[in-house]
């Protein structure tokens, strides 16, 4: 049975998306099948994929208004080991639409039951806000990755979340837990990355990954392009590092390093 990581940080901007698509395309190039649920309204993790949010009879937000069971809004991506449920603007209205549901924090969770067995791994693409939607997906997780922005604003809100994390265990999801913090958009010519770093280090109590994600202009592209930076420009030190990072988390769960052949469809 798969394992189901929220992806998620309040603040914008600080990597969520390309961790999310990214770690999926690398876990999918060691053999992993993934799916990407994306319940941001955004709907940047659908684009990255190459996906047209236009074109998506079934979504993220059919899912959450129980329209569609979550075995109907799967979308098969052109990448090998990578399937998406994506999200389109209409998911921006759920939360009004569920808010008096008795179970509203539980729907996702209830939802993705009857596909968890399908895949290795299941990331949640969380919106930059503590929701409803991202209270569904830490109470639908095993546990969450946390990425942190190498800025000296990066740790505001993150002592919120982690309160957050804490109610979600009391009270919805006992077994939820933190696999780390991942530091992003490291950028080594300057003293403040590593004084972020370094701050985090001495007051967090929290796993933090040793991989560290560089600033990279080609990792920005990538969306633009609807590739995972793996495939976009594998050789770049941003899909290096997200391969590192992938090296962890299989390690992390115990799981065997395998290459896939092809990461492209037929």
């Amino acid at each position: 049975m798969g394992k189901i990581i929220s992806i998620t940080n309040q603040k914008g901007g600080v990597g969520k998306t390309a961790t999310t698509v990214s770690l999926a395309a690398c876990l999918a190039e060691y053999n992993m099948n993934v799916l990407i649920v994306d319940v941001d309204p955004q709907g940047n993790s659908t684009t990255s994929l190459g996906v047209r949010k236009d074109d998506q009879e079934a979504s993220s937000y059919e899912l959450f208004t129980g329209k569609m069971a979550a075995s109907a809004c799967i979308v098969p991506t052109q990448y090998a080991g990578i399937d998406l449920i994506p999200s389109t603007l209409d998911l921006a209205g759920a939360e009004v639409e569920v808010v008096d549901y008795d179970d509203r924090n539980f729907i996702l969770g209830k939802a993705l039951a009857s596909i968890k067995e399908r895949y290795d791994f299941i990331l949640i693409d969380c919106p930059p806000s503590l929701n409803t939607l991202t209270c569904n997906a830490l109470t639908a997780s095993d546990s969450l990755i946390i990425p942190l922005q190498c800025e000296f604003l990066a740790l505001e809100g993150l002592k919120q979340l982690l309160d957050t994390v804490d109610i979600i265990h009391e009270r919805t999801n006992p077994k939820l837990v933190v696999d780390g913090v991942l530091f992003t958009m490291y950028d080594n010519r300057t003293k403040l990355s590593a004084q972020v770093v370094e701050n985090v280090y001495n007051n967090l109590n929290q796993k933090i990954y040793s991989t560290v994600i560089p600033r990279s202009v080609r990792l920005a592209e990538a969306p633009s392009y609807g590739m995972p930076i793996n495939i976009y420009d594998k050789r770049s030190q941003a899909a290096q590092a997200y391969r590192d990072f992938a090296v962890e988390v299989l390690r992390q769960n115990g799981k065997r390093l395998t290459k896939r052949k092809k990461l492209i469809r037929k």
